[in-house]
C-alpha cells in the first residue's frame, strides 16, 4: 500500500507565492507519510491576462517554480507529479510571439524530472454562462501519450480538458497504467455538471486509480474553479473528495492488490477489441 498526498490550490498570478505553497506542500506531504504528491493544473501560474502572464512564462530550464519543487523533492525524498506549469514552447513562434506549452512533470525523490507531458486537447469553448476560453490562442497542443513508473505503479499523464476525450485514456489503458493523473482547473459550471461522473468513468474504463488534483475557488485573475480534488479506485469508488470550500492537502492510500482484484473480476482491458467503422 502506498500513501499519496493531493494538493488542492487556489493558484494566483505570482509564481513566487505559488512556489511557496508547493514547497510547503512537499514538506507537509512527507510529514504526513506520503511517498508521492500530486498538484493541480497550472500550479505555478494561473492568469488569463496573457500580456501580464507573458512576463513569467519562461523556458523549462529557467522556470523558478519547477526548480523550487525539484529542490524540495530532493530534500524530502518525495516524488511529485506537478499537474502542469505554463512554459515557453521550444522553437514555437507565431506572428512574432512565443508560444507556450501546458506541461506536466513527474519528479523523482532525488529531484530529477523523469517524465513530461504536454496537454493534447485545448480548451476552446463558449459556455452558456458567458465564459469564453481559447487555450489554443497561446498554447501549442502536445501529440504524445506519456507514462512513467513511479511509487504508485505505472502512472499515465493527462491534463484537465483531456478528461473528455476517451481515446487518450484508451491508450493509457492499453499501456496498463495502474494510476491516471488528471489534474485540472475545471470551471465551476462544467465541474458541477460533469467532474465526478467523468473521473469515475475514466477509473472504471482503465481499471485504474484516478488521482485528480484540482484548482478551487476565486482566483486573482477573476476566474472561479470547481475544486473537489478526487482519488477514485479502479471500481469507481471515490476514496477522497476534497470539496469546493478551499485549498488544502489530502491523503489517500493506493493498494496495488485492488487493481489486480478489479481486473480479475471484470477483465474489460483483456476483453477489449478493435472496432473499424
Amino acid at each position: 500500500m502506498t500513501r499519496i498526498a493531493v494538493l488542492q490550490m487556489t493558484s494566483g498570478i505570482d509564481p513566487a507565492a505559488n512556489a511557496a505553497v508547493l514547497v510547503d506542500a512537499v514538506r507537509a506531504a512527507r510529514a504526513g507519510g506520503a511517498t508521492m504528491l500530486f498538484t493541480p493544473e497550472m500550479s505555478g501560474l494561473l492568469d488569463r491576462q496573457r500580456a501580464r502572464a507573458a512576463a513569467h512564462i519562461v523556458s523549462e530550464a529557467e522556470n523558478p517554480v519547477l526548480a523550487a519543487v525539484c529542490e524540495a523533492a530532493a530534500e524530502e525524498g518525495l516524488w511529485v507529479s506537478i499537474g502542469s506549469l505554463a512554459v515557453a514552447a521550444e522553437g514555437q513562434v507565431e506572428d512574432g510571439a512565443a508560444r507556450w506549452a501546458n506541461r506536466a512533470f513527474v519528479i523523482d525523490g532525488g529531484g530529477a524530472i523523469v517524465a513530461r507531458y504536454d496537454k493534447i486537447h485545448m480548451f476552446d469553448v463558449d459556455l452558456a454562462t458567458g465564459e469564453s476560453w481559447r487555450e489554443s490562442a497561446a498554447y501549442v497542443p502536445g501529440d504524445q501519450v506519456a507514462t512513467v513508473d513511479t511509487p504508485v505503479g505505472r502512472l499515465g499523464l493527462s491534463i484537465c480538458y483531456d478528461l473528455r476525450f476517451p481515446a487518450l485514456f484508451e491508450a493509457l489503458g492499453r499501456a496498463r497504467c495502474d494510476c491516471l493523473a488528471i489534474p485540472a482547473a475545471f470551471t465551476a459550471p462544467t465541474g458541477a455538471a460533469h467532474w465526478h461522473v467523468l473521473q469515475r468513468a475514466r477509473a472504471i474504463e482503465a481499471s485504474a486509480y484516478v488521482i485528480a488534483a484540482a484548482q478551487v475557488g476565486r482566483h486573482e485573475d477573476g476566474r472561479e474553479t470547481y475544486g473537489h480534488s478526487l482519488v477514485v479506485d479502479p471500481w469507481g469508488e471515490v476514496l477522497l473528495d476534497m470539496g469546493g470550500a478551499g485549498p488544502g492537502l489530502g491523503f489517500a492510500e493506493i493498494e496495488p492488490s485492488r487493481i489486480a482484484e478489479v481486473r480479475a473480476q471484470l477483465p474489460s482491458l483483456a476483453n477489449r477489441r478493435s472496432i473499424s467503422i
